[in-house]
C-alpha cells in the first residue's frame, strides 16, 4: 500500500513538472457590445485553456480591444480558475503601435527572464513582435509560438456553405509584426482556418452546458447572437472555433495532422475576399508550401482529426 502511494505521488509530481508553461496573448471580443455580434472563439479557447492540466498559464495579455477584453478576461478567469492568481496585462490597442512598449510586453519580458515559455498568439502579433524587436536577447527563452494564421496556396477562407469568403484577420491586421516573427529564429507553429474548418460548434453541441451554473449560462447566451450572425453570412447556424486549434496543437497535438518544416512566405496576388475588402483588388497572403524556397520553415497544422471537436465540448462541460 505504501509503495502504491509513493508511486502515485511520484506520478502526480511528474505530471505537474511536465506541464507546458504558457503565455496567453489574445484579442478576445466575446460579448462585446456592438452593432453586430463579435467572435466568440477566443473566449471559448481561454475557458478551454484554463481547464487543461497539460498547461500552466503564467500570464495573459490582450490586444486590440484592450479595455473591454481586460474585464472579460478577469471574469472568465474568476469563473474557471481556482489556483494561484493569473496576472492579466493590457497590450497594444493598434497595429501601428509596433515597437511601443506596454504593460503586456514588459510583463512578458520579465516572465521570460525567469523561465522558458510557449506563447499562444490568438490575435495580431503586435505585442509579441514588439517584445522581439525591442528585446532580441529574450528570443532563446521562447520555446515556440502557436499562431492562428496562414494558409496553403489557393486555400479560400470560406466558412459554411460558400456564401462569403473571409480574410486572414490576424495576419492582415498587422503584417509588419508577422514579418518580425518570420525573420526570427523562434520555432513557429501555425493552426488557423484550415485545421479549424474541420470543427463546428452548434446549438445542440452547447445544449449540454449546465445553465443553472452562472458561467455556463453566460457562455450559452453570449454565443447565440454569434451563431445567428454566422447563419446570416455563411448559411450555417453555428461557428468554427478557430483559436481552439491554436491551443489544441499544444494541449492535444495528437488530434492534428501536420506539414513539418514547411517553408513559409508572403505572396502577392488577387484578393479572394473582395466582397468584404472591395478596396483591395490585390493583397499579401501568408502561405506555406514545400514548393517555396524561403529559408523560414514552420510547423503547419493542416487538419483537426476526428475527436478534437468532442474534446472541445468535453472541456467546456467539465467542472475543473
Amino acid at each position: 500500500m505504501k509503495l502504491k502511494l509513493v508511486l502515485l505521488a511520484l506520478l502526480f509530481a511528474h505530471q505537474i513538472h511536465a506541464q507546458t508553461k504558457v503565455w496567453f496573448d489574445t484579442d478576445i471580443m466575446i460579448g462585446m457590445p456592438d452593432k453586430a455580434a463579435r467572435e466568440v472563439d477566443d473566449g471559448i479557447t481561454l475557458i478551454m485553456a484554463l481547464k487543461q492540466p497539460q498547461i500552466q498559464i503564467v500570464g495573459i495579455s490582450n490586444i486590440t480591444y484592450i479595455d473591454y477584453s481586460y474585464e472579460i478576461i478577469h471574469k472568465i478567469v474568476k469563473w474557471h480558475h481556482k489556483g494561484a492568481a493569473i496576472p492579466v496585462y493590457k497590450g497594444s490597442p493598434e497595429a501601428a503601435d509596433l515597437g511601443t512598449e506596454n504593460d503586456a510586453t514588459k510583463a512578458l519580458y520579465q516572465a521570460l527572464k525567469k523561465e522558458k515559455l510557449t506563447i499562444l498568439a490568438l490575435g495580431p502579433m503586435t505585442n509579441i513582435a514588439t517584445l522581439i524587436q525591442n528585446h532580441p536577447d529574450i528570443i532563446p527563452q521562447i520555446e515556440k509560438i502557436s499562431i492562428c494564421a496562414a494558409r496553403t496556396p489557393d486555400m479560400i477562407f470560406n466558412p459554411g456553405n460558400g456564401k462569403l469568403n473571409v480574410f486572414d484577420y490576424n495576419y492582415e491586421l498587422d503584417p509588419k509584426s508577422m514579418d518580425i516573427l518570420l525573420n526570427s529564429t523562434i520555432p513557429l507553429i501555425f493552426a488557423g482556418y484550415e485545421p479549424s474548418s474541420y470543427t463546428h460548434i452548434g446549438t445542440i453541441d452547447l445544449a449540454s452546458l449546465d445553465r443553472t451554473n452562472e458561467a455556463d449560462k453566460w457562455l450559452f447566451d453570449i454565443v447565440q447572437p454569434w451563431m445567428a450572425l454566422n447563419e446570416e453570412y455563411f448559411g450555417v447556424h453555428g461557428f468554427i472555433p478557430f483559436d481552439c486549434s491554436t491551443l489544441g496543437v499544444i494541449t492535444h497535438p495528437e488530434y492534428f495532422s501536420y506539414y513539418e518544416n514547411i517553408p513559409i512566405k508572403v505572396t502577392y496576388k488577387k484578393n479572394d475576399a473582395l466582397e468584404i475588402q472591395p478596396d483591395k483588388p490585390f493583397k499579401n497572403f501568408l502561405e506555406v508550401s514545400y514548393k517555396f524556397k524561403s529559408k523560414k520553415k514552420v510547423k503547419y497544422a493542416r487538419k483537426a482529426l476526428h475527436g478534437f471537436e468532442e474534446k472541445i465540448l468535453e472541456t467546456l462541460r467539465s467542472k475543473k
